[in-house]
């Protein structure tokens, strides 16, 4: 017992003198102390990685809820930021954003990303990407303005995003800036919804409003909360 002991001990300090002394970092270190301890029977505990926060949240999102971040254009410039579960969806970078309302609709049970794109409300809504009245009961819609969303916006627009939880949609005006997270087929008011007024005293940008940002953990979608 006292020979197998001092293999132990000795192993240890050995695998101790590795580590320090090429780097604690290195993988090629590591597997050869583990080979090493392990010819010793000497067991190690895994080392498990932490997951990390996803669409820059400050936390980790809880089980049974999906992370998201909607961020608006700034004026006319640079267009609006839809980011689900770690994957950037809609962006100025990626030349797929539009003037208008730009949405995602995503299954709220799965989380698996069904369409995106524009809704043109400078140029009328005919041949838009996303249809408001053909998205399906227990989708979540993330949704983000660009530019100036009001010269055709529609009473049935407005009443669309109502019934998906909007309490602002109806107040939005010339140029103010709007996002929004909500779900099709319930009655849960969004707590995923801000709007930046377009106030010259309070104007950041010349002639427009600040950019405004939701972002957070959004609960999945359970079947018996659909109407």
């Amino acid at each position: 017992m006292r020979h197998r002991d001092l293999c132990h001990l000795t192993a240890v300090i050995i695998v101790l003198l590795i580590t320090w002394g090429i780097s604690i970092n290195s993988f090629d270190a590591q597997e050869k102390a583990k080979q090493f301890l392990r010819f010793f029977d000497v067991e190690i505990e895994p080392t498990t990685t932490a997951p990390l926060p996803k669409c820059s949240l400050s936390k980790v999102c809880p089980p049974e809820h999906f992370a998201l971040r909607v961020q608006s254009g700034a004026a006319n410039i640079i267009g609006p930021k839809i980011c689900f579960e770690g994957r950037i969806i809609m962006s100025h970078v990626l030349n797929n954003v539009g003037p208008g309302l730009n949405i995602v609709v995503v299954n709220g049970a799965n989380g698996v990303v069904e369409k995106y794109g524009s809704l043109n409300i400078q140029r009328g809504l005919k041949s838009d990407m996303v249809n408001l009245t053909e998205i399906k009961p227990g989708r979540i819609v993330l949704t983000a303005s660009f530019d100036d969303v009001t010269p055709k916006m529609t009473t049935e627009v407005r009443e669309a995003f109502v019934r998906m939880g909007s309490t602002l949609i109806m107040s939005v005006k010339r140029r103010d800036n709007w996002v929004f997270a909500g779900t099709t087929g319930t009655k849960i008011k969004s707590l995923f919804e801000k709007r930046a007024i377009n106030d010259e005293k309070t104007n950041i940008y010349e002639g427009w409003p600040e950019v405004v940002e939701v972002g957070g953990c959004f609960p999945r979608i359970q079947t018996d909360e659909l109407t």
